[in-house]
């Protein structure tokens, strides 16, 4: 795959990523201080169970976001240092179609099971 085009393509997938980290950071901000609001205001406790899993899965998204953020800074920084479209495992090039559908791989299909700290 062409570098620009991968750059071009991890670069948008960045910004969506951010907008992703707003949206949960928002929900679980949100999600806060309705869990803030039990006690005294007579709040059913199903209402709270709610509020703490809304709060979990905000968190996970954050997490989740966070692993791919990563992945996507190092298919840029592969990009930077002329590696990008090289498996970590193998060396080998990594098929167009691949990169094409998952820009941010680190391995090629072979190695595509193989954790790889990125």
């Amino acid at each position: 795959m062409d570098t620009a085009r991968a750059r071009d393509l991890l670069t948008a997938e960045l910004a969506d990523l951010d907008e992703r980290v707003r949206y949960a950071e928002s929900s679980r901000a949100e999600a806060a201080s309705d869990a803030g609001d039990e006690g005294g205001s007579g709040t059913h406790p199903a209402d709270h169970g709610a509020d703490v899993t809304s709060s979990m899965d905000s968190e996970l998204l954050l997490d989740t976001v966070a692993d791919q953020r990563r992945g996507v800074r190092g298919a840029l920084a592969r990009i930077e240092a002329g590696s990008y479209g090289r498996c970590l495992v193998c060396d080998r090039e990594i098929d167009d179609e691949r990169l094409e559908a998952r820009p941010e791989v680190p391995t090629c299909r072979e190695h595509a099971d193989t954790p790889v700290v990125v």
